[in-house]
């Protein structure tokens, strides 16, 4: 006879407009008010806006002057990843006291695969609700939680009840939920695959579920797969602790548009030190180096390069850095941004985030 079909338990846990609300945490007088985190200057951008601001409009990676413009009392604070960091790690530290099996996403939500542990009969709910009310207890901060038997659903359950909510997503209800909602809100299914699905007829779970194997692989690869599972409520996507980190980079933005060779160079070293420095400090050193560049016309183009050996200093990586630069200055149309990032870390040199979560740009 064959054994009934396990049911996972899975929670992701996601903080409440992170950044700004510890901008609110941290400073009272902002409490109740339109806060974005980032620079108000004029190539500023904005990473992270609480619910005051989003009222009016304004969302991460919105240009400042954006931002201001729909919300003239907007107050911006330049972020603090130090301190982001560190609440992060307390948060982690809560996650443990009930799973080892923790998937960080970025700086402020997690899986959570609490199968194996559920503690004296408590239902992966009421676990859910004692992390979020330890949360707020120990960092003064709320978050949302999404529960279900998947990370897929776990994902989009989360995103109900926001803000300081919690939504769970059963079987039986799996199925019924995927099918009413539109395929613009799934998770892993981006404006542009949105706007293709579109075209193709399918606007709605319903609408993707009704489409074969073979379609989905045709018109978008091997993603079709995941696709067609999904439309059914399903996902087998284990909960993966101690994701490895791929890549390290930076970039800035700058106020006036460079042209020459020397602006180019003065504008990178500091990129490049704040590259080198974090690779230290996390022990990875790859052989890859990457530069971005974004012109004033916002056209973008990267250029990367592969050594036998992988960068060992910030002279180094600053030497491979102006090479791939070179052949772009000077520029007739100007610069506004560059960034610099390096991956291809070998085996014998991989290391984990010591925090455990990457670095990320959160926008919830």
């Amino acid at each position: 006879m064959t054994a009934p079909e396990r049911i996972r338990k899975i929670i992701h846990i996601d903080m409440d407009a992170f950044f700004a609300s510890v901008e609110q945490r941290d400073h009272p007088d902002l409490r109740g008010k339109p806060v974005a985190v980032g620079h108000g200057r004029a190539r500023g951008v904005v990473a992270a806006a609480s619910y005051e601001a989003r009222a009016f409009g304004v969302h991460s990676a919105l240009p400042s002057v954006t931002a201001q413009r729909k919300c003239p009392d907007l107050i911006f604070m330049p972020p603090r990843f130090d301190v982001y960091r560190s609440v992060s790690l307390q948060i982690r530290e809560i996650f443990a006291r009930h799973t080892p099996l923790i998937e960080p996403l970025s700086l402020d939500e997690a899986y959570l695969d609490l199968t194996d542990y559920l503690q004296d009969g408590e239902t992966a709910t009421e676990t859910a609700e004692k992390i979020r009310a330890a949360i707020f207890a120990e960092t003064g901060l709320t978050a949302s939680a999404g529960v279900s038997y998947n990370k897929f659903l776990a994902k989009m359950a989360s995103d109900q009840r926001k803000p300081n909510g919690l939504f769970v997503i059963t079987p039986k209800q799996g199925p019924g939920f995927v099918a009413a909602l539109p395929v613009r809100k799934f998770h892993g299914v981006g404006p542009a695959t949105a706007d293709k699905m579109k075209r193709l007829g399918i606007e709605t779970g319903a609408d993707l579920r009704s489409c074969t194997p073979e379609f989905l692989a045709h018109h978008f690869g091997k993603a079709g797969a995941f696709y067609w599972a999904i439309a059914r409520g399903e996902d087998l996507r284990p909960v993966k602790p101690n994701r490895e980190r791929k890549s390290i980079g930076a970039e800035n933005t700058f106020l006036q548009d460079i042209f020459a060779p020397e602006a180019m160079r003065e504008k990178i070293a500091p990129i490049v030190t704040k590259v080198f420095a974090a690779c230290e400090r996390l022990h990875l050193f790859g052989r890859t180096v990457t530069v971005k560049v974004k012109y004033a016309d916002f056209q973008q183009v990267t250029r990367a390069h592969t050594e036998g050996a992988p960068v060992e200093s910030a002279p180094e990586l600053s030497r491979r850095a102006e090479a791939l630069l070179a052949p772009l200055f000077p520029s007739d149309k100007g610069v506004r941004l560059l960034g610099v990032t390096v991956s291809g870390f070998d085996e014998a040199g991989k290391a984990m985030d010591q925090l455990g979560f990457p670095f990320g740009r959160e926008g919830k």
